[in-house]
C-alpha cells in the first residue's frame, strides 16, 4: 500500500482510514495492492486498486441437470448445489414472475415450455461481486465533498480520481500510472 501526500500525517490517517474500511469489509485477502494520492491544496484523491483473481463465473448448468418433458411441455432443473439455489431464484425470478416458477420441493424446479437456454446463464460471478464490494470501500473511503469523480478503471483495477472542482488531464494521467505500475506489480 503506498499513500503519496505532502503531508505525513495526513498519509497516515488516510492509510489508517483505509485499512480500517478494508476491515470492516472484509476485503483484506481480495486486494493485491492499492495506491492513492491525496494533496488538499488542488484538491484531488486518486485510488488504484489491484483485485486478486477471482473463481470464474458460474453457469445455472454447472449445478443443476436439466430435462425437457416434450409431452408436457415443461422443463424440469434438479439443483445439484443447494448454496446457488437463492441465486438461481433470484435469476428466475427476474425473468419469469413467480408463479410461473412451480417448486414441487426444495431442489426440483419446472417451467413452462422449453427453457433449455437457461443453462447457459451466469448465476454466480465472484469477479462481478468482489469489483462491487471494492466499489463500496472506495466510495466510502472518497473524501466527503468531493463530487466529481472519473471511474478508469480497467479490468482487474479499480481507479478513481475524485475532486470538487474539474479534473485536470495531469490527475488522470496519475491515474493511469498507478494502473501501470500495478499491472507490472511495482
Amino acid at each position: 500500500m503506498l499513500i503519496e501526500c505532502y503531508d505525513k500525517s495526513g498519509a497516515e490517517v488516510y492509510e489508517i482510514i483505509i485499512k480500517q474500511i478494508f476491515q470492516d469489509l472484509v476485503l483484506g485477502a481480495s486486494v493485491d495492492d492499492l495506491k492513492a494520492f491525496v494533496n488538499p491544496d488542488e484538491p484531488v484523491f486518486i485510488l488504484a486498486i489491484k483485485m486478486r483473481k477471482t473463481s470464474n463465473a458460474v453457469n445455472f448448468g454447472d449445478v443443476a441437470i436439466f430435462t425437457y418433458d416434450k409431452e408436457n411441455d415443461i422443463t424440469k432443473i434438479f439443483v445439484e448445489n443447494e448454496n446457488y439455489l437463492p441465486n438461481i431464484l433470484k435469476v428466475l425470478w427476474m425473468k419469469f414472475s413467480r408463479e410461473e416458477i412451480y417448486q414441487p420441493t426444495r431442489y426440483n424446479l419446472e417451467i413452462k415450455g422449453n427453457q433449455m437456454n437457461l443453462e447457459h446463464i451466469v448465476i454466480d460471478d465472484p469477479h462481478s461481486n468482489l469489483q462491487r464490494r471494492i466499489y463500496d470501500a472506495v466510495f466510502r473511503i472518497l473524501p466527503e465533498g468531493f463530487k466529481i469523480i472519473k471511474d478508469v478503471s480497467t479490468e482487474n483495477i479499480i481507479a478513481v480520481v475524485s475532486t470538487d472542482e474539474l479534473i485536470k488531464d495531469e490527475w488522470l494521467e496519475k491515474a493511469n500510472e498507478y494502473i501501470d505500475e500495478l499491472n507490472r506489480g511495482i
